[in-house]
């Protein structure tokens, strides 16, 4: 008995995690209603960032629906939601405030563009250079975010301003208000947690979503709902050309905007790429990703909307509540063009606090806790990576935040890479010196390279051997070249073996050099070197 049960769980787990297994009647009743949680939790974030833009609200629904039903369809990773997000809003709002929406459009259409370019090109793949202590610091600044944008609905509706989290700086709630609101907050996280326990019959946070609503219509519970917000209600989204003139000081003014927002697109959706493929055991998909936002973001300008990327929140409630195919990306958009067009009544009526429950709940399983034993456990450079990206993403965006840790990750590595370069010595019984160098030679490690020999004390003939090492870049021929120089000048010979053929046969061009190619490898190195000007460029 406990050996078939044991091997039904292990058949679910199969069917809630394999994106290919059989849309069976039970699959497509998960997927559909995951697409209707996501819905619901789409809308308050779309008008908030909305308001961030400084546009109209169905402009970012309609961006939420487009952006998402396309990239479902189309996208590299099934189980991603994207829409309409703060980290891009957060750029729009001065292009809106200084040149107007209309430029928006054309921004947008021209940010779909250079994505679609990304994509074409296989430059997604690039994100595998993201090391892991980022992805934790990114993680972690992200449920922060998550968290901080909810605060907004414990203010008085109609106070609150647009901020790049979402709205903030209105009048606290406080008071019954207070107490009502925080009491079906918890009742929803209450709710989500306890459901699995009960059934998996219909998604836990849809189950909170719907039980908290039903309370609070039946019993007429005084609570900010999601009609405070603003009005959803609209029609189809409108096909519309830009009314931007076609001019060169037209492009001058958009493609820095567009620029921006394509390279804050692509990393979030990247990432939320590979974060939703972790937790799916899924692979690849970088490229085709780039390909679908770009196609989502140029057709989204032409049709009132105002852009947008993967939302890692709702991809997270997606994921949670058993969506792993594209039909509940797609049920999510669909099910948002009906709320615009036929429920918006209904949908007014969802009280805030619901919501605001399903997305604290993502707060808690979206933050790396093991982070914190991790890093005791890590290099401290790693340490201070992951915090610094976490702090960076809370006080600037997830993209800017991104290219830090990145960055900072590298320069360590340079550093680390930098002090290993040494060398062991013996002379050989004919009396020539060898240095057998070990460790990577770079622009790092040049300057230790060019200490490690002393030419004033060396005899006649020096080896230098590479057989355990790997010359990297132009800087360590050019350390290579002044080393030789120096031999020179004393009046004694150098020879390099184990030293790939290219890089030799760079370097005797300059005349410095016997070199022994027996033993050396045929690795390529990815310089050139011009014997005219002595100058080392790349290309070779």
């Amino acid at each position: 008995m406990a050996r078939r049960a044991l091997l039904a769980n292990f058949a679910d787990s199969i069917a809630l995690t394999d994106p290919s297994a059989p849309l069976t009647a039970g699959r497509l009743r998960i997927e559909v209603l995951s697409g209707l949680t996501v819905a619901l939790a789409l809308v308050p974030e779309a008008v908030a960032f909305a308001f961030v833009a400084g546009v109209p609200p169905l402009v970012g629904l309609y961006a939420a629906f487009i952006v998402g039903l396309v990239t479902a369809l189309i996208g590299g990773r099934p189980g991603m939601i994207s829409g309409a997000t703060g980290a891009l809003a957060v750029v729009m709002v001065s292009l809106v405030a200084v040149h107007g929406i209309e430029y928006l459009f054309a921004t947008v259409v021209l940010m779909g563009l250079i994505q679609l370019v990304v994509g074409i090109m296989r430059w997604g793949k690039f994100i595998r250079l993201v090391p892991h202590p980022v992805m934790l610091g990114f993680v972690n600044g992200l449920a922060i975010v998550i968290f901080m944008a909810q605060l907004s609905q414990f203010q008085v509706p109609g106070t609150a301003v647009a901020t790049g989290h979402g709205m903030s700086g209105g009048e606290w709630l406080s008071g019954l208000p207070l107490i009502i609101m925080l009491v079906l907050t918890f009742l929803t996280m209450a709710i989500i947690w306890l459901m699995p326990k009960i059934t998996s019959f219909v998604p836990a946070p849809l189950a909170g979503i719907g039980i908290v609503a039903a309370i609070v219509i039946l019993f007429g519970v005084d609570t900010p709902v999601v009609g405070d917000l603003a009005s959803i209600e609209g029609g189809l989204p409108p096909f519309h050309i830009p009314q931007v003139p076609l001019t060169l000081e037209t492009l001058q003014i958009i493609l820095p905007y567009a620029l921006i927002l394509a390279a804050i697109g692509l990393i979030e959706s990247l990432l939320t790429l590979n974060l939703v493929g972790e937790m799916t055991n899924q692979r690849g998909g970088a490229s085709q990703e780039c390909i679908a936002q770009g196609a989502a973001n140029t057709i989204t300008g032409f049709f009132g909307g105002m852009g947008g990327c993967a939302m890692i929140g709702q991809s997270m409630i997606n994921v949670k509540s058993g969506g792993r195919t594209r039909v509940a990306g797609i049920a999510a958009a669909l099910f948002l063009l009906a709320f615009i067009l036929f429920a918006s009544g209904l949908i007014a009526q969802i009280p805030l606090a619901a919501l605001v429950g399903v997305m604290f709940m993502v707060v808690i399983g979206t933050f790396a806790w093991n982070s914190f034993t991790i890093m005791r456990k890590v290099p401290k450079s790693d340490a201070f990576v992951i915090v610094l990206v976490t702090v960076v993403t809370v006080m600037t965006d997830l993209a800017t935040a991104v290219l830090v840790g990145v960055v900072v990750s590298a320069l360590v590595y340079a550093w680390g890479n930098a002090s290993r370069i040494y060398a062991s010595t013996y002379t050989t019984p004919e009396g020539a010196k060898v240095y057998q160098i070990q460790g990577p030679l770079f622009f790092g490690s040049a300057e230790g390279f060019s200490e490690l020999f002393k030419p004033e004390e060396d005899p006649g003939l020096v080896i230098v051997d590479f057989e355990n090492s790997r010359v990297v870049d132009q800087s360590a021929l050019q350390a290579i070249e002044a080393v030789a120089a120096k031999y020179n000048a004393a009046g004694k010979h150098i020879q390099l073996r184990h030293l790939s053929r290219d890089c030799h046969r760079l370097l005797s061009k300059a005349g410095h050099l016997m070199v022994d190619s027996d033993d050396d490898p045929d690795y390529a190195l990815a310089v050139d070197y011009s014997v005219r000007t002595g100058i080392f460029g790349a290309g070779h």
